[in-house]
C-alpha cells in the first residue's frame, strides 16, 4: 500500500470545478496583483479569525518580515525566539540585522516554553515570536503577561495553524501584536504557490503593513519609508477563496485522523495514553499532546502536521519508506546548531528539549483525505519495525550471553 505523505491531487480532485472555474476568472478580470480577489479573502479571513484586519502579502516568510518592519525592529535589536522551528522564523529577524535569541521549547508540545522564554530577555529585547508549532497553539497567556511585564511586542508565527485556537472562541494569530500566517501549498489552507496573511487589531499597524507591502509608497511613488515587494497574487487569493470554505472540515478531518491514529498506537502497545512526557523501557513512541496542563484547558489542535516522538527514528523512517509510507522530519537541525548562526557562540547543551525534538521526531501523513486503511497500515508498519527490532535485540542479547 502507498501512502505519500501529503497528497494535494485528491484534494484538487475534490473540489476541481470550483478551482477551475476560479483561475478562468482571475484569468478573464486580468487583474492579478492585489485587487477585489485578496481584498475578498482579507476581509474573510479576518471574519473567520475574529480580527479586524487581515492583509494578505506574498508568503510566510515575508509576513513575519513585515511584521517586524512594521514594529520599526532596528539592527542590534533582540528578537527571542524558539529554536526549534521553521528556519523563516529566525531567518527573517537575521535579515534586519537583529539579533535573534534563542529559546528552548516545552518536551511535550514542540512549542516555545514560556520560562526558558523570560530568562532570555535583555535590555535589548523588543520582541518575542512564539511558533504554534504543527498546529497547535504556544501556550499564549504566560506569554503575554511575559511580554507585558517586559513592555516587549509579540509577533505570532502561526503558519502552520490557521484555525487553530488556544481556547473556545481564541484563534491563534490574533493574541499578540501581530499575527503572521502561510498559504505554503503544503499548508491546511494552501495555496497554488506561495502566500501569506498578516493580521492585527491595532489601526496604525494595519496601515503600516499596507504601505510596507507596496514597497512603503503612500500615494503611489511617495515613499516615506522603505517597504518591499510584498504583495499577495489575485490568482492564489482566487484559488484560497474556494478552499477557505472547506478549511474547517478539512482541519476537522485532520483531527480525527490523529486520533484514530493516536487510537490504534495506544492498542497496539506502542504508546501509551496521553500525556507521557519521557521515554522508558515499555515506551516505544510518544504522541502528540494538546493540554497544557497548568491552564486547565484543551486546545484545538488542528494537525498541519502528526507528529510523533520515537526511539530510532531514522531506523524507523527508512523502514516506513521501504514500505511506501512517506515522512519527513521537522526539523533535523534546530536554530542553536545551524552553521549560519555560529557567530552568536549558542551552547549547545542550553537546548536539551529542542535536541531531542531533532533527533527523535517524525511526521507522519495526516491529510484529510486519507483513509482509515491507510492509517491502519501506517501503525501497522511501526509496530512491525518494533517488533523486528524486539526479537533482533533478544537474539544478539543471547549470543553476547553464550560467549
Amino acid at each position: 500500500m502507498k501512502v505519500p505523505l501529503l497528497d494535494l491531487k485528491a484534494q484538487y480532485a475534490s473540489i476541481k470545478r470550483e478551482i477551475d472555474n476560479a483561475l478562468i476568472r482571475a484569468a478573464e478580470s486580468q487583474h492579478f496583483i492585489l485587487g477585489p480577489e485578496v481584498e475578498r479573502l482579507e476581509k474573510s479571513l479576518a471574519g473567520l479569525l475574529g480580527c479586524k484586519y487581515a492583509v494578505g502579502v506574498s508568503s510566510g516568510t515575508d509576513a513575519l518580515l513585515i511584521a517586524l518592519m512594521a514594529l520599526d525592529i532596528k539592527p542590534g535589536d533582540e528578537v527571542i525566539v524558539p529554536t526549534f522551528s521553521f528556519f523563516a522564523t529566525a531567518g527573517v529577524v537575521a535579515r534586519l540585522n537583529a539579533i535573534p535569541v534563542f529559546a528552548d521549547i516545552d518536551p511535550v508540545t514542540f512549542n516555545v516554553d514560556p520560562n526558558d522564554l523570560e530568562r532570555r530577555i535583555s535590555l535589548k529585547t523588543k520582541v518575542i515570536i512564539p511558533v504554534h508549532l504543527y498546529g497547535q497553539s504556544a501556550d499564549m497567556d504566560p506569554i503575554m503577561e511575559i511580554a507585558a511585564k517586559h513592555s516587549l511586542k509579540v509577533v505570532e508565527d502561526a503558519a502552520q495553524a490557521i484555525g487553530a485556537q488556544y481556547r473556545d472562541g481564541c484563534r491563534v494569530g490574533t493574541i499578540g501584536d501581530i499575527g503572521c500566517f502561510s498559504f505554503f501549498p503544503s499548508k491546511n489552507l494552501g495555496g497554488f504557490g506561495d502566500g501569506g496573511l498578516v493580521v492585527t487589531n491595532n489601526d496604525d499597524l494595519a496601515e503600516r503593513l499596507r504601505i510596507l507591502r507596496v514597497h512603503g509608497g503612500k500615494p503611489k511613488y511617495y515613499h516615506k519609508v522603505i517597504g518591499g515587494n510584498f504583495r499577495l497574487d489575485a490568482i492564489q487569493a482566487a484559488v484560497l477563496n474556494v478552499k477557505l470554505r472547506y478549511l474547517d472540515a478539512w482541519s476537522e478531518k485532520r483531527r480525527e485522523n490523529a486520533a484514530l491514529y493516536s487510537e490504534l498506537f495506544i492498542q497496539s502497545g506502542l504508546a501509551e495514553k496521553e500525556g507521557v512526557t519521557a521515554f522508558d523501557s515499555q515506551n516505544v513512541v510518544l504522541l502528540p499532546e494538546a493540554v497544557y496542563k497548568n491552564a486547565g484547558y484543551r486546545d484545538y489542535h488542528i494537525y498541519n502536521q502528526y507528529v510523533i516522538r520515537v526511539q530510532k527514528r531514522d531506523e524507523i523512517r527508512e523502514y516506513l519508506t521501504n514500505s511506501g509510507i512517506g515522512t519527513e522530519i521537522y526539523y533535523p537541525v534546530p536554530f542553536h546548531r545551524q552553521e549560519c548562526f555560529a557567530y552568536l557562540n549558542c551552547s549547545d547543551s542550553d537546548y536539551p528539549h529542542s535536541n531531542f525534538a531533532s533527533e527523535h521526531s517524525l511526521a507522519l501523513p495526516i491529510y484529510p483525505e486519507l483513509s482509515a486503511e491507510q492509517i491502519t497500515y501506517v501503525v501497522e508498519c511501526v509496530s512491525d519495525f518494533v517488533s523486528k527490532d524486539s526479537a533482533e535485540a533478544t537474539q544478539s542479547h543471547k549470543e553476547g550471553m553464550l560467549t
